[in-house]
């Protein structure tokens, strides 16, 4: 089994290398890289350079400019041979042993779509913040509400992926969620699994961070909601959204009680995955 990766890098040289890494180190299955460079002005081509001189032949680099991230990532797919598809964002990582437990529910659900493992969420520096956990995920519950699926942890099978048609170039904000309730509406499975996979890394200039798309997020969400309901959202939608998630959490009691720990307890761990390696921090 290969599965192909994705790294979209544009100006995110700070991160770049320990995602990297987490990509390379990669056991049990065979991985393909694939990072996309589409004009970065930071240190971006210098970690690039050092990467290419550390792990020669391990990645394939496509320089060419881009209309945005859903553009930058289907470029790259466009040239991945792998079974299996996921993209990872240049500011997060993958845990160790990720790919060789998803590969096990990908043998387990040969016609699945998708396989959605969990995460954690940490900060700029790789300290825990929470977990993040994955849900059973279709395009009514998305819209309702109730379904939420960590990107950084979500592996597409090639083929379904190639016949949805990928990304939605028009979308700049939740591609991901997108390319899932196009999977879902088109009767492919979307497989949970109970791993813990990927670190989502809040960093100040991430799209969820900066909220910069926010109005645009706004939208798409409200567009996906008119083309699975068949009609615009309204108020009462929003209130019955509320009293949906509410009761979700009292149908996951366990879920609820991880979610208190994470709010009320706070950890010191931190994850040595998300550093930047020592041969990296000087071009930092």
């Amino acid at each position: 089994m290969k599965i192909s990766v994705v790294t979209n890098a544009f100006n995110q040289g700070k991160y770049l290398a320990a995602a990297a890494e987490s990509v390379l180190g990669q056991a049990g299955v065979e991985v393909e890289y694939i990072i996309v460079e589409p004009g970065s002005t930071d240190e971006t081509p210098q970690v690039l350079e050092a990467l290419s001189r550390r792990y020669p032949g391990k990645f394939t680099l496509v320089s060419d400019p881009d209309d945005g991230p859903s553009d930058g990532l289907n470029k790259g797919f466009a040239q991945a041979s792998g079974d299996w598809f996921i993209y990872l964002n240049a500011d997060d990582v993958f845990l160790p042993g990720a790919f060789a437990e998803a590969a096990r529910h990908m043998r387990a659900h040969p016609d699945a779509g998708s396989v959605l493992g969990n995460g954690y969420i940490i900060d700029d520096d790789g300290h825990y913040i929470r977990r993040a956990v994955s849900t059973r995920f279709t395009a009514r519950r998305f819209v309702q509400g109730t379904a939420f699926a960590l990107q950084q942890s979500t592996f597409y099978r090639a083929k379904v992926f190639r016949q949805i048609g990928g990304f939605n170039l028009a979308n700049s904000t939740s591609w991901d969620a997108e390319l899932l309730i196009d999977m879902d509406r088109a009767g492919f499975d979307l497989v949970n699994a109970s791993g813990y996979w990927s670190l989502f890394r809040m960093q100040p200039n991430s799209i969820t961070v900066s909220q910069r798309f926010a109005d645009e997020s706004l939208r798409t969400h409200e567009r996906y909601f008119l083309e699975e309901m068949g009609r615009e959202r309204t108020a009462s939608d929003l209130r019955l959204k509320k009293v949906r998630q509410q009761l979700s959490r009292l149908a996951d009691p366990a879920g609820t009680a991880m979610r208190l720990r994470d709010a009320v307890f706070t950890s010191n761990r931190v994850f040595k995955e998300a550093q930047a390696p020592e041969w990296a921090r000087a071009l930092s």
